[in-house]
């Protein structure tokens, strides 16, 4: 069960609890779920059940105690813990590792894709930048990643884009330039999207001219600080090495395309299912090298995609997408040494299994940096 499912799941318990007459609320939107914090358990957690309280006139740990006997047995949970005030804990088990890997290779890059901020009655989200080398690019993968959640926008610049911005940056708007000054709203944390949004992109300027860094290294440099932060440009961007974050997402693509090439060369492919570290008859050294806990880790960055596209669009904060891409591009590294047989070992379950999660991740990088108009190299 991905962190979307959940959430569709808990706002379903709220609204059954609400028909049958157990909470008398309003039922929200959306119920956000998240990893559990500190004091907490389990796979997610939500806080839905303190936000409901107050207007339900009832202590937080009874409507927790509401909503988990009906989430209790829900297809994809496993156990549903209250901890602290009041918060929802869950471990999600409905959906194994085989099916995760599934969906993602099923979906491609749009994986992630959905449409929680589709417009109703043909509402259309605005984007204005400032005539700014930062502001443009924001501008652009805002648009991308808004119409990723199913809403229409429409792009434009106050004034004419530079010929570096399109030509480099490969800056594309909908609409002409404009320069009439008409104000927007400049709100970067609102997630309402109504009929008729307009939004200024202003976030903090580069302190230097990015176009020398080329487009994939300076659109990096301006999208991976958070809007209100300032970016830095300079030849960090460029090199090849750990330390660049960048560089961290594109090898980690490019060696999950290198290993599906290289496992077609011995003979086998990508099938989804059981993912487990290699076994005892195999080399001391190159078992630690894959641990189920670090497994783990992957998975639940896999499944925790689809949240993050959502929250990057709805915030307006595409930096949360290039972090993410980080933390996957991490979380895969320690996969690749088991993906492939060694020595006079045959190609196995487990081998096509591990071969799939490396696919799928690499598939969720490559969806995420083409949102964020950066390439994705299959050979570096």
């Amino acid at each position: 069960m991905t962190p979307v499912e959940l959430s569709r799941t808990v706002l379903h318990a709220v609204r059954r609890a609400v028909e049958e007459g157990e909470l008398s609320v309003d039922v929200p939107e959306r119920v956000r779920v998240a990893p559990p914090g500190p004091g907490g358990c389990g796979d997610y957690a939500t806080n839905v059940a303190l936000q409901l309280a107050r207007p339900a006139g009832q202590p937080a740990l009874r409507v927790a105690e509401v909503l988990r006997a009906r989430l209790k047995g829900a297809g994809g949970i496993s156990e549903v813990v209250v901890t602290g005030p009041g918060f929802i804990n869950f471990r999600v088990g409905g959906t194994a590792p085989g099916e995760l890997v599934r969906e993602i290779l099923r979906r491609g890059e749009r994986y992630g894709h959905g449409a929680s901020l589709a417009g109703r009655d043909g509402g259309v989200v605005r984007l204005r930048a400032a005539r700014d080398v930062r502001a443009v690019v924001h501008g652009d993968v805002l648009a991308r990643l808004l119409r990723s959640q199913g809403a229409s926008v429409q792009v434009s610049c106050v004034g004419p884009l530079e010929e570096g911005w399109r030509g480099v940056l490969e800056v594309r708007f909908d609409l002409p330039d404009s320069d009439d000054g008409r104000p927007g709203t400049d709100h970067p944390g609102n997630s309402h999207i109504d009929r008729h949004s307009h939004i200024d992109v202003r976030p903090v300027p580069a302190p230097a001219d990015p176009l020398p860094l080329g487009r994939d290294a300076a659109r990096w440099a301006l999208l991976w600080p958070a809007p209100h932060d300032r970016p830095r440009i300079g030849e960090e961007h460029l090199v090849q090495r750990e330390s660049n974050p960048l560089f961290r997402v594109r090898y980690a693509h490019a060696r999950c395309r290198g290993l599906l090439r290289n496992a077609a060369d011995l003979g086998f492919g990508p099938e989804p299912g059981a993912v487990e570290p290699r076994g005892a008859q195999e080399p001391q050294e190159t078992r630690e090298m894959q641990e189920p806990q670090e497994t783990q880790v992957l998975l639940r960055a896999l499944a925790d995609h689809p949240r993050v596209l959502a929250a990057a669009a709805a915030h307006h904060a595409p930096d949360r997408l290039a972090r993410h891409l980080v933390a996957v591009a991490d979380a895969v590294l320690p996969l690749f040494p088991a993906v492939l047989p060694m020595g006079e070992e045959k190609p196995s379950a487990a081998h096509r299994a591990r071969l799939a999660l490396a696919v799928a991740a690499g598939t969720v990088l490559a969806g995420g940096l083409s949102l964020l108009g950066i390439d994705a190299p299959d050979h570096l």
